[in-house]
């Protein structure tokens, strides 16, 4: 069952304020990396062996991976790729080539536009530096050892390159000499980077998020009881670092006052592998086990007030909860309240629904597909939503919603909403 934490889908789908949640379907298999260009174009990589080049929600197949893609950047004419197949590819419009071969897995790209240069990060324990404009096939400009297979690089301005190993070593690399200087020796894998003219920001395999200045002193430190960080995403403008993790959560950290700004489960099971800011900060991608990438609006997304014990609700331990409210959290929270009154959350509160008209909430905006449908809510159709899934319920939805297959689960989700609801 996909594991996206979506909706309840009773009118979010086709609300205004729902329209700016975004999904790109098509990939055959996970998302394991996502690049946003200067004029806002998402590519996408998936464990299906392609790149997806997106036009609003319209794919176009870049092919030629033989094994899964990890890694998509976009470079001054094209982009370029990387996988398990061992490759680094470049593409011109949708013409591929091989730039460059390891001898392991590619893990993760950086291009330099100054330098001219695609860094590639393999678990054949080297960095490879590859002209853009380079004859195809050829070895690399230079290869850089690494204490370990390379997890992670990020050009560091144009003198200097910062690369995570699975060893934990945070190293920067001196690009005119090759020598190595140690930055950090974490205690498990360093698996993401993210470096910016002020501080480096990096995540490790056992959750380890942590902020350091220039020098290797630490700034900042959002270690939380989740693991293992497998994303990071930084929006210069609006100041805002993205971390995803192993257990299928996205943390926003406000870094003009190093805070937790919201925090929220993105996947009922599974990891958050690949995040990615719109260009104006406003839209949170986002992939993992689904095959489906989504854009998260940030304004939307529930902010980040702990509470007397500094835990959320939707953050408690699923077997603290009965398994109606397991469903809800699952489902509908991201999108749906159970108070009255209106919320900044994608769809209508949910409050006082069974008895009510489809898209009849006032002060809601819905689409003429919502407003039109003619039933109420009630045990059966909320029953029914969920045994066939929103899309197929509510033809047009945009969300592609998961069922709920097990009668009991719905029964119980029920049960729940009659309880919170009233």
């Amino acid at each position: 069952m996909r594991g996206l934490v979506l909706a309840l889908a009773l009118t979010c789908a086709d609300g205004v304020a729902a329209q700016e949640f975004t999904t790109l379907k098509g990939h055959g298999g996970p998302i394991m990396d996502i690049a946003v260009s200067e004029a806002g174009q998402v590519a996408t990589a998936s464990f299906d062996n392609a790149v997806g080049l997106w036009s609003g929600r319209a794919p176009r197949w870049l092919d030629g991976h033989e094994a899964a893609v990890n890694a998509v950047a976009f470079a001054p004419d094209g982009m370029v790729s990387a996988g398990d197949d061992f490759t680094v590819r470049v593409w011109n419009g949708d013409a591929g080539r091989v730039l460059g071969q390891h001898k392991g897995k590619v893990m993760d790209l950086a291009v330099s536009e100054p330098l001219g240069l695609v860094a590639s990060a393999s678990w054949d324990g080297t960095i490879g530096l590859w002209p853009l404009n380079g004859a195809v096939p050829q070895d690399a400009l230079a290869r850089l050892d690494a204490p370990g297979g390379v997890n992670v690089v990020a050009f560091d301005g144009t003198d200097g390159l910062l690369a995570g190993t699975t060893t934990g070593a945070l190293l920067r690399y001196d690009l005119a000499t090759g020598d190595a200087l140690p930055l950090v020796q974490h205690g498990f894998g360093v698996n993401e980077i993210v470096v910016t003219p002020d501080w480096i920001a990096y995540g490790a395999v056992d959750g380890g998020t942590r902020v350091l200045r220039r020098d290797g002193m630490e700034v900042a430190d959002f270690t939380l009881d989740r693991r293992p960080i497998l994303a990071l995403a930084y929006h210069a403008g609006t100041g805002q670092l993205a971390v995803g993790d192993g257990e299928g959560y996205i943390m926003v950290v406000d870094t003009a006052e190093w805070r937790i700004s919201r925090d929220f489960r993105a996947t009922r099971q599974g990891p958050v592998w690949a995040l990615a800011f719109s260009t104006d900060g406003g839209t949170i991608w986002a992939g993992g086990l689904d095959d489906v990438v989504y854009g998260w609006p940030v304004a939307l997304l529930d902010e980040f007030e702990p509470g007397i014990d500094g835990k959320r609700s939707f953050l408690r331990d699923p077997q603290e909860m009965g398994n109606g409210e397991r469903q809800f959290m699952r489902k509908c929270s991201i999108c749906h309240a159970l108070e009255p009154g209106p919320s900044r959350k994608a769809g209508p509160s949910l409050h006082g629904v069974f008895g009510r008209d489809a898209g009849s909430v006032p002060g809601y905006v819905y689409s003429e597909t919502v407003a039109g449908l003619g039933f109420k809510w009630t045990d059966e159709t909320i029953d029914a939503l969920f045994e066939t899934g929103p899309d197929h319920y509510i033809p047009g939805s945009k969300m592609p919603m998961q069922v709920i297959a097990k009668a009991q689960d719905r029964a119980d989700l029920i049960a729940f909403l009659k309880e919170a609801t009233q």
